[in-house]
């Protein structure tokens, strides 16, 4: 009967520190600090040539949607406790791999977005980085067949990116 209480114990006593030990942590994933109430997201420019016409507005609502939904930061329009802000560097087509014939088999779309964030809570934890990810597409397809379908994919890639590099410290 001890040794059962003991290990209640035990493994009462392991969860608490192991929650308690990965800086400060939530089920939703994020270790934002219980301080920050508000984020700020200025719209990203589009600053690449090519791509569709609303992509820049498509990204900044992606951005603020998943921040509202995967955090209990509040949106305000400017100097929030968070803050991100960027541009649409690169929108690039590519061709991937040769058939036989020295034509491209698969062609791919990269997207590069540059962002600035910062904590204002914690200095520390603020960047300028690059984040990008493609997907590719077969020969066949044209570009302008492949935009609905992938380029939405890549944008919840890239807002997947940046929110586990500024909220969940991944």
């Amino acid at each position: 009967m001890k040794i059962n209480g003991f290990a209640k114990m035990l493994s009462a006593l392991f969860t608490v520190v192991f929650i308690t030990g990965c800086k400060i942590y939530s089920f939703t994933g994020t270790t934002l600090s219980p301080d920050l109430k508000t984020f700020s997201i200025q719209n990203f420019q589009m600053a690449a040539a090519g791509g569709p016409q609303n992509m820049s507005l498509t990204f900044n609502e992606k951005l603020k949607e998943y921040y509202q939904r995967n955090t209990n930061l509040k949106f305000k329009n400017t100097d929030g406790d968070i803050h991100l802000e960027g541009s649409i560097i690169s929108y690039e087509l590519t061709p991937v791999s040769a058939t036989a014939g020295d034509r491209a088999a698969m062609n791919r779309l990269t997207i590069t977005v540059e962002v600035k964030f910062v904590n204002k809570t914690s200095e520390q934890e603020s960047f300028e980085k690059e984040f990008s990810f493609y997907q590719d597409f077969p020969q066949e397809q044209s570009l302008t067949q492949a935009e609905p379908v992938l380029v939405p994919k890549i944008l919840d890639q890239l807002v997947l990116n940046i929110f586990n590099s500024t909220a969940a410290s991944w």
